[in-house]
């Protein structure tokens, strides 16, 4: 039943990002080019509703589906970490024209060659389980 629930939830993701135009590769290239504030609102709006999320979960003791506490532990604040994670992150958005999340909504969309794009994300995430613990974190 559970996985029900996280399907229609992730369907309804992908129907709000295909909508809002989130998962569109020109609307991507304009905030790039700081030709629009429209994605700087998709993303900003994401944001300020994780932040207000995550305060909710903290002060109200929200638990998980399984009744579990939520884990919320503070991150480790290295600039490297966070620099070249950054630009590797941006680069591979930038030529990709998606980020993680609408990759599975453009090709659900049809525009299957983003399938070489999942396939290198997914490529990317077991190298990095891999040289996990010889990379600085």
């Amino acid at each position: 039943m559970k996985y029900l629930i996280y399907l229609l939830i992730g369907t309804f993701f992908g129907i709000v990002m295909y909508k809002s135009e989130a998962a569109s590769w020109f609307r991507i290239y304009e905030m790039f080019r700081f030709g629009s504030f429209h994605m700087f609102g998709v993303i900003g709006s994401a944001l300020l509703l994780g932040i207000i999320g995550v305060q909710i979960i903290k002060r109200k003791n929200i638990k998980t589906i399984n009744r579990r506490e939520m884990q919320l532990k503070p991150k480790n604040k290295s600039i490297p970490r966070y620099l070249f994670g950054g630009i590797i992150f941006g680069l591979g958005w930038a030529l990709a024209g998606a980020c993680p999340g609408p990759m599975f909504v453009v090709a659900g969309a049809g525009y299957l060659p983003i399938i070489w794009v999942i396939l290198g994300a997914l490529l990317g995430t077991l190298l990095y389980g891999i040289l996990r613990d010889k990379l600085p974190h």
